[in-house]
């Protein structure tokens, strides 16, 4: 049986680990080569938050982007209208809220993973097997640690 905690000990306010993941978002986006840039612009255009909506016109200005920018987009995937709105309400929510963002950033690299098609599947396995579950967009994901 794997642990059901989470395996990882946060002390960062949820706000603040969100800032932090929207500057490496940055420096990927503007920095980084054309395969570190695309997966940060794409969801740049689908969280709408930028005049252009198409993804080379955002590669061809990613010079432009700024932290406000990748700040709206984490907001709008976390169901936010806006950066300030998120800002408000998210130090109010469990950390677990944010751990896709942490999974992205790779601190649950140490620990085995299972993925699932859908948070549901993922639950069933963790009834018969533990882990800890994080949902990843439509996916979700079992960090297994032993107990």
């Amino acid at each position: 049986m794997w642990s059901t905690s989470c395996p990882i000990q946060t002390s960062v306010s949820n706000s603040d680990y969100l800032r932090e993941h929207a500057r490496r978002l940055l420096r990927r986006a503007r920095e980084g080569d054309t395969s570190a840039a695309l997966p940060v612009l794409r969801r740049l255009a689908a969280a709408t938050v930028m005049r252009e909506e198409r993804i080379a016109e955002l590669y061809a200005s990613r010079g432009d982007l700024r932290l406000r920018h990748l700040l709206a987009m984490l907001a709008a995937e976390l169901g936010y209208a806006g950066w300030d709105a998120c800002a408000r309400d998210i130090d109010a929510r469990p950390a677990a809220r944010i751990d896709r963002y942490r999974l992205d950033a790779g601190a649950f690299n140490d620990f085995e993973r299972n993925w699932f098609a859908s948070e549901a599947d993922a639950l069933g396995w963790q009834r018969e097997n533990g882990g800890y579950i994080v949902r990843y967009g439509d996916q979700a994901v079992a960090i297994l640690k032993p107990e």
